[in-house]
């Protein structure tokens, strides 16, 4: 495969290229009509575009595929936002009497980016991230699909690689899509388990009996602790992280274990430590707290953007737009195979354009030598499926093929029953 190392100073070079061969609209358009759910569906659905320098264009939307095509083609926009179904053209938002242009419907969705975690991780800060503390967000992606599908019964998750360092989940199921502010921000809340901003030190509190949905994510968790937290960031190897973790103790357990640490320097072993003397506290006092649990979740438990979530009109990255900074396309994850999912393996757009130009070359090279039927037939093959993007196109395929087998078996279910009355 080539390697091509992105440079921002050629985006404005390379978007066309992408927009015009490569961004999969018709895939895109069939997400977001929803088999034709509704005629203004797709039309009252706002798009926003970021442009070079940072300019900001809202309210954009579009009758067609066509229509859509077109404007993104023509103005190559470095980043595309979606927003919500309105109840006007969004396009025609000043036309509309005031008060009269609402949010009716959107996705539920779910932002989660690294830095908010940058209390808890010590090997990258900011918008850095390495293979270490992307760990993070392959728990916080197990922990909420697992949530959202068996707690609430959603079905329709498309789970998206921000193209930097996080990711966002669109729940598009007919349900999701139209739920209120109210009952959004209750399903955030009640997904929400570390609280509290810089000050607060305890961020995670567990009451007795442990909520299920709680047992079920320390399960996840439980899994990748070790490995992740006492390996990876080096919890318990030196006096800063000690001192951090043992914040999170009442004082008696703290003073005990700073004299078992100074004998034991081994941070496997601390940790051992640690739990078995939480675990004796809890065992002989009624009132014994679940504290090691408590910091597993600290430290590991997804962090989510509440106010992302919340509201109807929020606006969100869409899939398949680029990063402006790493050139990184954003891709669908695999959640049947979110461990092996890595962010550095996703490709840029300077990857993706090479590969074309490549094909192309082979193209040309194969017009040479063989028959001119079969360079026809070979130029009949999608441009995308020729690069690195296809397995993720693929990927949104089957999410679709999902969701309109679904919908197909709504149909059904209600014209059986209309055949009983």
């Amino acid at each position: 495969m080539p390697t091509s190392d992105y440079d921002p100073a050629c985006l404005p070079d390379l978007l066309p290229l992408y927009y015009r061969r490569l961004f999969p609209f018709s895939q895109y358009y069939r997400w977001l009509t929803y088999g034709g759910v509704s005629k203004s569906y797709f039309q009252n659905r706002e798009f926003s575009f970021t442009l070079k320098d940072d300019i900001y264009v809202r309210y954009q939307s579009f009758s067609t595929q066509n229509e859509l095509e077109k404007e993104i083609q023509k103005m190559n926009p470095y980043k595309i936002d979606i927003g919500a179904v309105y109840s006007h053209r969004p396009s025609q938002h000043n036309t509309v009497k005031s008060g009269a242009f609402q949010a009716l419907e959107k996705e539920l969705v779910f932002d989660i980016d690294m830095t908010d975690y940058d209390d808890v991780r010590s090997c990258c800060s900011a918008a850095d991230i390495c293979s270490k503390c992307w760990t993070l967000m392959t728990i916080a992606i197990r922990i909420l699909d697992r949530a959202l599908r068996e707690d609430f019964g959603f079905q329709h998750l498309l789970w998206v690689y921000s193209g930097r360092r996080g990711v966002h989940c669109w729940v598009c199921d007919e349900a999701a899509r139209k739920l209120s502010v109210t009952a959004r921000s209750a399903v955030a809340e009640y997904l929400s388990l570390v609280k509290g901003g810089e000050e607060t030190v305890r961020k995670v509190v567990l009451s007795d009996p442990i909520h299920p949905f709680i047992s079920q994510s320390l399960g996840v968790v439980e899994n990748y602790f070790n490995k992740y937290a006492i390996v990876d960031q080096e919890l318990l190897a030196s006096k800063e992280s000690v001192d951090r973790v043992l914040s999170l103790l009442p004082e008696d357990v703290r003073k005990e274990l700073l004299v078992h640490y100074q004998n034991e320097k081994n941070p496997v072993n601390r940790w051992g430590i640690l739990t078995d003397l939480v675990n004796q506290k809890r065992m002989s006092s009624k009132k014994g707290g679940y504290f090691e649990k408590e910091i597993m979740l600290q430290y590991c438990y997804p962090r989510l953007d509440v106010n992302v979530s919340k509201g109807v009109n929020h606006l969100l990255k869409s899939p398949f737009s680029i990063h402006p900074k790493t050139g990184r396309v954003s891709v669908p994850i695999d959640v049947r195979n979110v461990d092996k999912f890595n962010p550095f393996e996703v490709p840029t757009i300077s990857l993706l354009c090479e590969e074309l130009d490549k094909s192309r070359a082979d193209e040309e090279e194969d017009g040479i030598k063989n028959n001119e039927t079969q360079s026809a037939e070979r130029r009949k093959i999608r441009d995308y499926k020729r690069t690195s993007l296809a397995k993720y196109i693929k990927l949104f395929d089957q999410f679709l093929d999902a969701m309109a087998h679904t919908r197909k078996g709504e149909i059904l279910k209600k014209s059986d029953l209309q055949k009983e009355f």
